[in-house]
C-alpha cells in the first residue's frame, strides 16, 4: 500500500491522510481537524472503495456557505491521485 497526504483548502480540516492498495482501493482515510465524528463516518464509508467511486459520490458537496467541504476535498485528493497515477 502507498500512503498519501493531501493539504486541504477551504475547510476546517488541514489535511487528509489516506492509503491506496495495489488494486486501487482506498484504505485508512484520516482527516486532521474538522468535525471528528462526521469525518470518521466518511472514512469508514469509503473504506475499500475505488478512487473513482469515491470521487463520483463526494465531488461537489458543499459545507454551508463554503465552496467546498471535507468530502469534496477528499474527492479532490483522490482526483489528484488518479491524475498522477494514470488510474
Amino acid at each position: 500500500m502507498k500512503q498519501y497526504v493531501y493539504k486541504t483548502h477551504g475547510t476546517c480540516s488541514q489535511f487528509i491522510n489516506y492509503e491506496v492498495d495495489d488494486n486501487g482501493r482506498i484504505h485508512y482515510v484520516q482527516f486532521a481537524g474538522g468535525c471528528d465524528g462526521n469525518l470518521q463516518g466518511i472514512a469508514r464509508l469509503v473504506e475499500g472503495m475505488t478512487a473513482h467511486e469515491v470521487i463520483d459520490k463526494l465531488r461537489g458537496i458543499r459545507c454551508g456557505y463554503k465552496e467546498t467541504s471535507c468530502p469534496d476535498q477528499l474527492a479532490a485528493a483522490l482526483s489528484q491521485y488518479v491524475s498522477s497515477s494514470n488510474v
